[in-house]
């Protein structure tokens, strides 16, 4: 049968599960598999991005409710100026009590960002980041995942209802379908994400 939709993957899981009496457990099993995506996938379905409008003198800002990663970041300034991570400890050392001027660098403490140096006047700033995966339920029947690879959905289901029906025995199946399930959506998003052709760009122009 086709899995294509919430209601579909639990009937899916029940039948490779051979099993009836799991309907209370399957969307425990398939909310443990999206902690697993969040834990292991990055891949073009899951960037987004937001904007965070910076106030005079404020340092950190609170990241996004389904942040997961971040990629880049930029104030949305002409021409734009690229934001440059750099850890904690460093943000402290350079900018900690500074007078402020125009951000050029960032880091992440907990669920904030905050900006090196403080912002010395209102800066739009762009962020790209990965976002937790859309989790499915009786009100988000679908999300990329499932509609691009509903296999590595199943496999992942399979994986975590296996240790809890005790059937260890098949746990190391479903860990190796799972994983290479994961795997292969990574080759083939990296591969998608350079398609086409190659242009250089060289001071004279493209060629």
């Amino acid at each position: 049968m086709a899995i294509s939709t919430y209601t579909e993957l639990q009937t899916a899981v029940a039948n490779w599960l051979d099993r009836d009496d799991l309907t209370a457990r399957i969307p425990e099993f398939i909310a443990l598999t999206e902690a697993r995506f969040n834990r292991l996938l990055r891949i073009r379905s899951m960037e987004t991005e937001a904007d965070q409008v910076t106030t005079s003198g404020t340092r950190s800002y609170s990241l996004p409710t389904d942040y997961r990663q971040m990629r880049t970041v930029h104030l949305t300034t002409n021409p734009i100026t690229p934001l440059s991570y750099i850890t904690p400890e460093i943000m402290d050392r350079i900018w900690a009590g500074s007078t402020g001027g125009k951000p050029v660098s960032y880091t992440i403490k907990g669920n904030n960002i905050y900006l090196g140096p403080s912002p010395d006047a209102t800066y739009t700033i762009r962020f790209l980041y990965y976002k937790t995966v859309p989790a499915l339920s009786s009100l988000v029947a679908v999300n990329d995942i499932l509609t691009d690879s509903p296999d590595v959905y199943l496999y992942g289901c399979l994986l975590e209802a296996e240790p809890f029906l005790q059937n260890d025995a098949r746990v190391q199946l479903w860990a190796t379908a799972f994983q290479q399930a994961i795997a292969d959506i990574q080759e083939q998003d990296e591969k998608d994400r350079h398609s086409g052709v190659l242009r250089v760009l060289n001071t004279g122009g493209y060629y």
